[in-house]
C-alpha cells in the first residue's frame, strides 16, 4: 500500500471517529443545552438531574474498567457502529418522557454504550493513528471536530425546540433529533471504518515488535502494574472534576442575571460545545509546537483556572453585569476544554508501551472520568442546600481546589518524566 493510501485511510478513519465522538454524548448530556427545560417539562430538580448523572457516572466508571476485557479484542468496525445504534434506541425511549426510574435506567444504558463500548475504543484508535510527535495535534483536532459537530447538532436541536414553541413538544422533538443523528452516523461509520487488522498497519506492528515485554504478564496485568498510567489517569481525574462544574455556569447565569431559557440554551451550547473548537486546536498546537509537553501545558492551565475561579467566587455578581459574568465563565471553560483535548496525550510522554494502549486508555478513562460518578450529585446537592448565589460560590471554590491539586500532580509527573530521560 502506498504512503498516500495509508494517509488517506488514516484520516478517513479519524473522520469517522470524530463524527461519532461529536454526537454520542448528546442524550447523556441533554442538560448542556436543555437544563432548564428538563426541570420544567420533565419535572426534574437539581438533585434529580445530578443523581442521574452520578449514577450514570458510576456505570461509566466500571464500564471503563470492564472495557479492558474487550477493547483490545473487538474491532472498532463492530464496536463503534453498534454503540451508536444503541444510543439511538435509548433516545427514542427518552423522548416518551418516562418516569424517573426509567429515566435513570436509560441514563445507565447510555453510559454503558458511550463509555464502555465507544470511548475507550475511540481513544485507542486515535493514539495508534498518530506517532509520538503527533499526539497533541491528533487529540486536539479530535476535540475541535467534536466541538464542531456538538455545536452544529446542538444548535439544530435548539432551533427545533424553539420552532415547536419552546415547550414540552419542542423538547420531545429535540430529543428525537438527538436520537436520529447517531443512528445515521452509525451507518456511515460502518462503511468508512476499516477492521483493526487492516488499518493499524505499520504503526502498531512496529510498536509491538519494539516494545514487546520480556516478562510473560498479560496485557491487562502489565497495564495495572504501570505506575505512570495511574499518574496520568489521576491528572485526568482533576481536569474532569473541574469540567463537571462547568455545567453549573448555565443555571448560575439564569439565577444571577435572569436570562430567558432559550438564551441560556445558546450560552450552554457555546460553553459546552463551541469552545471545543477553540480549545482543542489551541491546546494541541501549544502542546506540540510551543511547550513540547502536554503535562507542562496542563500544569500552566491548572494555575490559571484556579486563580480565575477563586477570584470569580468572591465577585459581587449582581453588580458586575451579565457581559462580565459570561466573559469570565467562557474564559474558564475555554481553558478547561483545551486541557480536555490533550489530557490523554501524556501517555506517550511517560512512555506507556503502545501494545497495551487499549488497557491503558481503559484505566485512564476509569480513573479520569470517575468524578462523573459523584461530582454532579455533589454540586447539585450544594445548590439545592445553599440557596441563591452562595451555593454557586461554594461550587466555584471546590472547582478551584481541584485545579490546585491538579497543578501539584502535574508538577510531580514532570519530575517523573525528567527522571526517565536521565535514566
Amino acid at each position: 500500500m502506498t504512503e498516500k493510501k495509508k494517509l488517506d485511510k488514516k484520516w478517513i478513519s479519524f473522520g469517522a471517529l470524530m463524527l461519532g465522538a461529536g454526537t454520542i454524548y448528546k442524550l447523556g448530556f441533554l442538560k448542556d443545552a436543555f437544563y432548564v427545560p428538563m426541570q420544567e417539562f420533565m419535572g426534574l430538580s437539581h438533585t434529580q438531574i445530578g443523581v442521574a448523572m452520578s449514577i450514570a457516572g458510576w456505570i461509566s466508571t466500571f464500564g471503563f474498567l470492564a472495557a479492558i476485557l474487550v477493547v483490545d479484542r473487538i474491532s472498532k468496525k463492530i464496536m463503534i457502529p453498534a454503540s451508536l445504534l444503541g444510543i439511538c434506541v435509548c433516545g427514542l425511549m427518552l423522548s416518551t418522557f418516562p418516569s424517573y426510574t426509567v429515566f435513570l435506567l436509560i441514563y445507565c444504558l447510555l453510559a454503558v454504550l458511550a463509555d464502555m463500548l465507544y470511548w475507550p475504543t475511540m481513544l485507542k484508535t486515535v493514539r495508534l493513528l498518530g506517532n509520538e510527535d503527533e499526539q497533541g495535534r491528533m487529540f486536539g483536532i479530535l476535540e475541535a471536530g467534536r466541538g464542531l459537530m456538538d455545536t452544529i447538532v446542538a444548535f439544530c436541536a435548539l432551533g427545533i425546540f424553539s420552532a415547536f414553541g419552546s415547550n414540552a413538544a419542542g423538547l420531545r422533538a429535540a430529543i428525537l433529533f438527538y436520537s436520529i443523528v447517531p443512528g445515521v452516523i452509525a451507518i456511515i461509520a460502518f462503511f468508512l471504518l476499516e477492521p483493526d487488522t487492516a488499518d493499524q498497519g505499520a504503526v502498531e506492528e512496529t510498536a509491538r515488535k519494539a516494545e514487546a515485554p520480556k516478562e510473560k504478564d498479560g496485557t491487562i496485568l502489565r497495564a495495572l502494574k504501570n505506575k505512570n498510567i495511574w499518574l496520568v489517569s489521576l491528572n485526568v481525574f482533576f481536569v474532569y472534576s473541574v469540567y463537571c462544574g462547568l455545567t453549573y455556569f448555565i443555571p448560575f447565569l439564569q439565577a444571577a442575571y435572569a436570562l430567558p431559557a432559550t438564551l441560556v440554551g445558546v450560552y450552554g451550547i457555546i460553553n459546552q460545545y463551541g469552545l471545543k473548537m477553540l480549545g482543542g486546536p489551541v491546546g494541541g498546537f501549544i502542546t506540540d509546537k510551543v511547550l513540547h509537553s502536554a503535562t507542562r501545558y496542563l500544569r500552566i492551565c491548572f494555575v490559571i483556572v484556579a486563580g480565575i475561579l477563586a477570584v470569580f467566587a468572591c465577585l459581587p455578581h449582581q453588580a458586575i453585569g451579565i457581559m462580565m459574568g459570561m466573559a469570565v465563565t467562557l474564559t474558564i471553560s475555554a481553558f478547561v476544554f483545551s486541557m480536555r483535548a490533550i489530557f490523554f496525550a501524556p501517555m506517550d510522554e511517560v512512555k506507556v508501551p503502545r501494545d497495551i494502549t487499549g488497557s491503558a486508555m481503559s484505566i485512564g478513562s476509569f480513573v479520569g472520568y470517575l468524578p462523573g460518578a459523584f461530582m454532579y450529585a455533589v454540586y447539585g446537592a450544594i445548590l439545592d442546600n445553599f440557596e441563591g448565589l452562595s451555593g454557586y460560590r461554594i461550587v466555584f471554590i471546590v472547582m478551584a481546589v481541584f485545579a490546585v491539586i491538579g497543578f501539584l500532580l502535574s508538577s510531580y509527573i514532570l519530575r517523573v518524566i525528567r527522571m526517565q530521560k536521565v535514566e
